[in-house]
Parts: C-alpha cells; sequence; structure tokens
C-alpha cells in the first residue's frame, strides 16, 4: 500500500479529508471575510463578541463538566489519577493544566498529567503529523500503566484526533474512565468513551484556528474540573488554597497572610507556626485554632481525610475560614 510522507495511506486521505470538511471548527464564518480590511481596533472588537459568546456554552454543559469533576475526585480518593491528553494546542493546555495543580493544591506531580502527542520538544515548538500517530498515543497510554482507577479526558477541538482516540481506546480497553472534550457536533468518537462534552462555540473568527475560541473554552473546563475535584478532596478551605507548596516569595508571603487571615495572629507568630508545621499551611493553622502540636495536628487532618473544616469541628473549635482580623503591628 502506498504511503504518503506523513506514513499515512493514501487511500486514508479521501476519508480524512471528508471528515474534516465537515467539522465545525474547520469552517469560516461569513461575518469575518473582511477582517483583512479592518483596523487594529476593529479585529479585536471582533475576537472580543466572539470570545463573548463562549458563556453560554459553557452552562450548557456544565452537568457533564461536574460530573467529570466528580470522577477526577474520586480517582484521587482511590489512588488513582486525571490524564489529560491532546494534540497541539489542546495538549499543551492539558500539560499546562497538570503542571499548575501541583503548586496551587499541593498534589504530587503525578496526579494530573499532561500528554502531548510528540512530547515535551513539542510544547515549545509545533511539530505538525504527530497527531496522526496513533501507536505513540497507545505506547504512551501503557507506559503510564493507565487502569480502572484513572480518568483519561481526551482534548481534541475536532473530535476526531487519531492520537487522542487511540489514547481513549487504550485507556477504555485497560477499563480506565475515559472522556472527550471537543468542539463539535456529535460524531461516532463520541460513542466510544463514557462522557463526551461538547462545547459548540462555532467557527473561528480565523477559520481552523482553534487556539482562539476552541482553546479559550477547553481552558475554562479544565479550570473547573480540576479546580472542583481538588475542593471535594478537601486541599481547598473556604475559598483558600491552604495546600499551596510555597516555593517562591509569593508563596511564602500568601502561606504567611493565610494562617494570618484564618487565625488571627500576628506575622512573626505566623511565621514561628509554619517554621513548626513544616511549612504546611493546614497543619499550622490548625495548630493554632486547635491549641495542638504538629502531630497532634497532622493526625487530626489525617482523621478527617485532608479536609481542614472537618478536622478543627472534631478538635472541637469554630471552623470558619475568617479568624480575628491580624493583630496591630503584624
Amino acid at each position: 500500500m502506498l504511503k504518503s510522507k506523513k506514513g499515512r495511506s493514501r487511500t486514508e486521505e479521501p476519508v480524512a479529508a471528508r471528515a474534516l470538511a465537515g467539522l465545525v471548527t474547520e469552517s469560516g464564518d461569513p461575518r469575518h471575510e473582511d477582517l483583512d480590511l479592518l483596523t487594529s481596533r476593529a479585529i479585536v472588537g471582533r475576537i472580543h463578541e466572539e470570545t463573548a459568546g463562549i458563556l453560554p456554552v459553557l452552562e450548557a454543559v456544565l452537568g457533564d463538566v461536574a460530573r467529570l469533576a466528580e470522577w477526577a475526585a474520586e480517582a484521587f480518593r482511590n489512588g488513582g489519577r486525571l490524564v489529560f491528553v491532546g494534540a497541539g494546542t489542546s495538549g499543551r493546555l492539558g500539560v499546562l493544566e497538570a503542571a499548575e495543580c501541583p503548586p496551587t493544591f499541593g498534589t504530587p506531580p503525578g496526579r494530573v498529567i499532561g500528554v502531548i502527542a510528540g512530547g515535551r520538544r513539542t510544547l515549545v515548538r509545533s511539530r505538525e503529523g504527530v497527531e496522526d500517530e496513533r501507536e505513540p498515543a497507545r505506547r504512551e497510554i501503557r507506559r503510564l500503566g493507565v487502569g480502572p482507577r484513572d480518568v483519561v479526558v481526551g482534548l481534541s477541538a475536532s473530535r476526531r484526533t487519531p492520537y487522542v482516540a487511540a489514547a481513549l481506546a487504550e485507556a477504555g480497553r485497560r477499563k480506565a474512565r475515559t472522556a472527550l472534550v471537543h468542539c463539535n457536533p456529535p460524531g461516532p468518537e463520541d460513542r466510544k468513551v463514557d462522557l463526551a462534552i461538547r462545547l459548540m462555540v462555532g467557527p473561528e473568527v480565523i477559520a481552523g484556528s482553534t487556539r482562539m475560541k476552541a482553546g479559550t473554552v477547553q481552558k475554562i473546563v479544565l479550570n473547573m474540573v480540576t479546580t472542583a475535584a481538588m475542593v471535594r478532596t478537601g486541599r481547598v478551605y473556604g475559598n483558600l488554597m491552604v495546600d499551596l507548596e510555597a516555593r517562591s516569595l509569593k508563596l511564602r508571603e500568601r502561606s504567611l497572610r493565610l494562617v494570618q487571615t484564618t487565625t488571627g495572629v500576628s506575622r512573626p507568630r505566623a511565621r514561628r507556626l509554619l517554621e513548626a508545621s513544616g511549612g504546611r499551611v493546614k497543619v499550622a493553622i490548625l495548630m493554632e485554632r486547635a491549641g495542638v502540636d504538629r502531630v497532634r495536628a497532622v493526625r487530626l487532618l489525617s482523621g478527617s481525610a485532608g479536609f481542614l473544616r472537618r478536622a478543627l469541628e472534631t478538635a472541637g473549635v469554630p471552623s470558619h475560614p475568617r479568624g480575628r482580623p491580624p493583630r496591630a503591628g503584624s
């Protein structure tokens, strides 16, 4: 069988061409056919108008997004992982989301994983053609040891990216829960996963440039899924990121403010509490509010599945996140 330069069967190319031609994300919007005649202000105005339409699209799928978030939370509680798989912009968004979870929520680096077609090099330089390769996707899912406790989410604006489809198929074969997030009407790919989330944002201002609305709406969904899952597994107290990793000046300052805000102690006292707690904000807060030492605070948190509010209630002290204002001179 003859092969193209990309290694794809020439008989497959007409099939792919027909499939791509029918995608909303590949179509052009006639309202923007004068784009190259506009001023910069008019161009950004058009983009703004298109982006404004994302919110109603999101509202229509909030139930499905919540379902996916609950799956992720269940996976975390059972020692499983959340894996994002994509190519191009979608892949980069998944890797970005995974990278931001440890510093924000204190998760182990392997709890949320981003997989991108073409590997790490593709993060900073586009490598065309890797999205069409199926075997590397299957191989990566096997390398990760994906199994029944995991949730694998495919990110594909077009719905049909071969790399993503292959990864999802392999994950499903290994009994993981699977979801597909895309920006087109239902297709055969939807029936091959446990959950399909369709983000119908329509054609882009520049036809086919799915780094725009499609990329923006996917990023919002990723924010929703990871944030909800982290809240549901005790990594947030009220609306405070009390499991953050303080590895920069900004985050060390945030840690101090969190302890001050939730306990009412002075800045020097907050610093001493953080030092005594090993830099763990939740432990420091519990030590002060419950009047316990580090060992007891850790045990209380462990017995409360990591939920600070529950630990405070177990200790018999008020559990509301906002304590007294910082003392004068703090």
